[in-house]
């Protein structure tokens, strides 16, 4: 749980409001095409970040109005702060959310399509869903009966994925489309699993730098959703603000270890076939997509902290307060894992969770992880409600998954403090193209 960092790292700390906005983030249209469109006379917050960031200016330099656009004013308007003038793009290769930063906010939610809706229905379901975050992820309001929560704000940095599970391919008639990588996980000695909460027809990951934004995203989600779906289950987690440490650094969980070092980076050269499937890849429809593993694991806070620091460290195999591996040097450090001290005994235990989770001590197998911490307040038994929402993404759960798992159910030492409570498998097809929702290769195909 602890050895695979999770993607990018938070902004430095923002800047002063009269600081210029960043220009929209390329990660989901690795080309840098966007389309900048004025519905009903409102300017998008697409277009206008994006004519700010190439002029230089500052949002109000010239006058224009901060978070939705807005009748003029006489006032001059205040720019938007750096956390607030980010934005992802909706349309792209791949889905957003993905290998985006970690947001400070998210909602992972599941609906189920309601009884008598099948592929008609779940086709304009995407597509009014693709709209309104497109609509939301530029800084718009949504499309009809917007709740203005998040009025006064910028895009934060708003991702919104949709992922297809198992279930939803009978519902549709889709049966014959359904990926083999989309086959049940097995199960494994460490579930505890609430099926109330597990699985799904249909799955949204949305994330953001400002609670309300998130917030805002998930209320127009769900009002969209209307009477062809019903919620199934939601979780809400949360993450480090951007801006939050002096220098941008690995995230931390509840435990207050360094969660995670050897995420596969974009960066290396293996990345994508991890991760993505390729768009030659089997079905056709799951072209640059990928697949997510969701898992809520509660962590035993109780327990964990009645052990040392030195006690805690060696059930993870690194030093809490750096990430360092204990056989030595930086948090980036490959670790030693022959290296013994004075007694003679390994540096980093035979049980380390740090050693199990290795990429080369599973046959290569790896996965992007990207979670959020969440705190649901105190249960019946008095103990903290508190844990990860681990979310990992890789192009088969097969090969990348399910080995990591079946390794730490043998015999990790962080399992006595962990518990999985649900646990589900969605395929998350590649980005829409323009004029396309997510989706629309299979359910048109």
């Amino acid at each position: 749980m602890a050895d695979q960092s999770t993607p990018g790292t938070p902004a430095p700390s923002a800047p002063s409001a009269a600081s210029a906005p960043k220009v929209p983030s390329p990660e989901a249209s690795p080309d840098g095409a966007s389309s900048d469109v004025s519905r009903k006379g409102v300017m998008s917050r697409r277009r206008l970040l994006g004519t700010a960031g190439a002029t230089g200016l500052a949002l109000g330099a010239a006058g224009a109005a901060v978070g939705y656009a807005a009748a003029p004013s006489t006032e001059k308007a205040t720019p938007l702060a750096s956390v607030g003038a980010d934005a992802v793009m909706f349309h792209g290769k791949h889905q957003p959310g993905i290998t985006t930063a970690l947001q400070a906010r998210g909602h992972l939610v599941a609906f189920d399509l309601a009884a008598g809706a099948g592929r008609r229905e779940a086709a304009a379901l995407l597509r009014r869903w693709s709209v309104t975050a497109e609509r939301l992820m530029a800084g718009e309001a949504a499309g009809h009966e917007d709740t203005d929560v998040a009025r006064d704000a910028g895009p934060s940095s708003l991702t919104v994925t949709f992922g297809f599970g198992h279930s939803f391919f009978a519902r549709t008639g889709l049966e014959k489309r359904r990926p083999v990588a989309l086959d049940p996980l097995p199960d494994f000695s460490s579930d505890h699993l609430d099926k109330a909460r597990s699985d799904g027809d249909l799955w949204v990951q949305i994330g953001a730098n400002d609670a309300l934004v998130a917030f805002h995203a998930l209320r127009a989600i769900q009002k969209d959703a209307g009477r062809a779906a019903r919620v199934r289950w939601q979780m809400n987690g949360f993450n480090r603000s951007p801006g939050a440490t002096t220098t941008p650094m690995t995230a931390r969980n509840l435990m207050g270890q360094i969660d995670g070092t050897r995420n596969p980076k974009p960066s290396e050269q293996d990345f994508e076939g991890r991760v993505f499937v390729p768009a030659s890849g089997d079905p056709d429809w799951m072209a640059n997509g990928s697949y997510a593993v969701v898992r809520r694991i509660r962590m035993l806070l109780d327990d964990w902290e009645k052990l040392s620091g030195k006690a805690q460290e060696d059930v993870i195999g690194r030093k809490k307060s750096t990430g360092a591996p204990l056989s030595g040097g930086t948090e980036t450090t490959a670790m030693d894992l022959d290296k013994t001290g004075a007694d003679g005994n390994l540096i980093v235990p035979v049980n380390a969770h740090a050693r199990i989770t290795r990429p080369d001590q599973n046959g290569g197998a790896a996965m992007l992880r990207r979670p959020f911490s969440f705190h649901d307040g105190i249960d019946t038994d008095g103990v903290p409600d508190a844990g990860l929402l681990f979310v990992c993404w890789q192009a088969d759960p097969v090969r990348g998954f399910v080995p990591v798992q079946r390794k730490l159910d043998r015999g990790d030492a962080l399992s006595t403090f962990i518990r999985h409570e649900s646990s589900g498998l969605f395929a998350v097809p590649g980005g829409a193209a323009e004029g396309e929702y997510v989706g629309q290769r299979l359910l048109e195909g």
